[in-house]
């Protein structure tokens, strides 16, 4: 199903899942109603007795006999007998099920792997990870597969779903053909282990990204982040004339071999392919935004339309005339059936033309506090928040009086989202705001200026005062109180995070809404 549309994705999606929803009936079965997880396999134990038997050796039998007391049930997905003997017979380490026994660490995080502690239907099910965990703690994902005569779920790329929404009292069971294969390998151990990537690897190599991508999130020492990992099969690049490590390098880096250098041209390459922090398919869908990379610059994906664009419109690859029509290939598409595989460093994604670095274009950026977790969850009901604990900011730091998160009902205030910071008295407050694009930005703030007793304040980007004095006692009105005011304009010379800090002049209230960006 290479490259096609996404909307094709969810209208095949969505009829299969409404073809799942009603509840599976299976004959001489007691009421379902009555049948937990555990009871279902018991009553079906001439097909499913191998998992059973894994089930009651981890303990977790237990467990799907029982209701989950952390959510709406469980699901299992759960392989026949054919799957297991299939799984030991390839499996180098254990040659029976009895052999597999011997090791409880790794029969218990098996069987842990294939409960996610959730109840999820297929209309839970997105186009990429699954929204809650397995017992074992690890991401499951799904895929879609659409062949001539058959379409399936598909789970980590690995089982297919042969038989979706069984009901039962304590969540759902989904039938696998094959067993789940607990993730074991870092990102760089499966490119590694996949010969049709070596150009790439070669790449990785060359500029010392290894050390970055050969990471275990789950290994608690770890202190390093998740990331995306982007990238061309070396059938990709050999459509381009590009066959070795020497032909990208000639492409895209002659005349500079400090490959270790985050300045050199191939380290930004290989840096531009790897998105900071995990994204499935399905969350770049309906966004269209810039992603930080671990180049210089960030990287421009557009899931906006009937597919996933990425860097849409900055480069032509191919024009195709037909009955007179001329259309341009300008963008780049993900594999949609080969991507999503996890990695114990975050997740893989496969593209169909060589990515190399594009200026993203400059659009507005308009930053309020959602990033903050704290206040997200202060987010859910109207109210005044005191910030109790300031250590439990991360991106927000002020002084001199107390911070206050305040949600409004829906209409109260014209503040956008309905939410806003409070400070009253002499203060100091500064907000470190994502990435943005290099180039010349007009800055403004925006404030309730309805007030006599509100702050006169100034306004510093990166340490310099942006404009001149602000006074927020007048401007705004009794129906909009919340006033944008334009301070004047900064010059990003390089793509990175930024610093904007607010200090109160002449003390008083300062209702704190957005600080936006508008490219000149």
């Amino acid at each position: 199903m290479r490259n096609y549309a996404i909307i094709t994705i969810l209208l095949i999606l969505t009829a299969f899942t409404q073809s799942c929803k009603k509840k599976e009936v299976v004959a001489n079965f007691e009421d379902m109603d009555q049948l937990t997880i555990y009871n279902y396999i018991v009553d079906s134990s001439d097909k499913y007795s191998s998992f059973l038997q894994i089930l009651e050796h981890a303990g977790i039998d237990k467990t799907l006999s029982a209701y989950n007391p952390d959510a709406n049930g469980y699901t299992l997905f759960l392989p026949d007998n054919k799957a297991i003997d299939e799984f030991i017979s390839q499996n180098t380490r254990f040659s029976s099920l009895q052999d597999m026994f011997k090791d409880t660490a790794y029969t218990t995080a098996l069987a842990k792997y294939h409960v996610v502690n959730q109840a999820l239907i297929t209309d839970n099910f997105p186009f990429g990870a699954l929204p809650a965990l397995t017992l074992s703690g690890d991401q499951l994902t799904v895929g879609f597969v659409s062949e001539p005569d058959t379409s399936y779920y598909n789970i980590n790329n690995q089982a297919p779903v042969i038989k979706p929404n069984i009901e039962v009292s304590n969540g759902i069971i989904h039938l696998i053909s094959k067993v789940l294969t607990p993730i074991t390998y870092t990102s760089y151990e499966w490119l590694s282990n996949h010969s049709e990537y070596s150009i790439f690897k070669a790449a990785v190599d060359a500029t010392g990204f290894e050390n970055v991508i050969d990471l275990n999130i789950k290994n608690e020492e770890n202190t390093a982040n998740p990331f995306t990992l982007v990238m061309e099969a070396d059938s990709v690049f050999k459509k381009v004339g590009i066959n070795s490590l020497d032909d990208l390098i000639a492409r895209v880096s002659p005349d500079d071999h400090n490959f270790n250098d985050p300045t050199n041209p191939l380290y930004n390459f290989v840096g531009y392919h790897m998105l900071k922090g995990v994204y499935y398919l399905d969350n770049f869908v309906d966004n269209a935004t810039n992603y930080s990379t671990y180049s210089d610059i960030p990287l421009n994906i557009n899931g906006t339309g009937l597919d996933i664009y990425i860097n849409k419109g900055k480069q032509t690859f191919d024009t195709i005339i037909q009955n007179g029509d001329t259309t341009k290939i300008d963008y780049i598409l993900f594999a949609y059936d080969e991507s999503n595989v996890n990695t114990q460093s975050g997740v893989i994604h496969f593209i169909n033309r060589v990515m190399q670095q594009q200026q993203p274009s400059r659009a507005q950026q308009t930053y309020e506090f959602g990033r903050e977790p704290m206040f997200q969850e202060f987010s859910q009901t109207p109210a005044s928040y005191l910030v109790e604990d300031s250590t439990g900011l991360n991106y927000i730091h002020y002084s001199g009086t107390d911070l206050f998160y305040v949600k409004e009902a829906d209409g109260a205030t014209n503040a956008w989202s309905t939410d806003y910071l409070l400070m009253d008295g002499d203060f100091s407050i500064s907000y470190t705001i994502p990435e943005i694009v290099q180039g010349n930005y007009t800055v403004s703030i925006n404030a309730d200026a309805f007030n006599t007793s509100n702050a006169v304040i100034e306004v510093y980007v990166d340490g310099n005062k942006v404009g001149g004095l602000v006074d927020l006692t007048s401007g705004g009105s009794a129906d909009n109180p919340f006033l944008e005011i334009e301070l004047g304009d900064v010059d990003f010379i390089k793509y990175s995070k930024h610093t904007v800090e607010v200090r109160s002049l002449i003390p008083g209230r300062f209702l704190w809404d957005f600080i936006r960006f508008e490219p000149k």
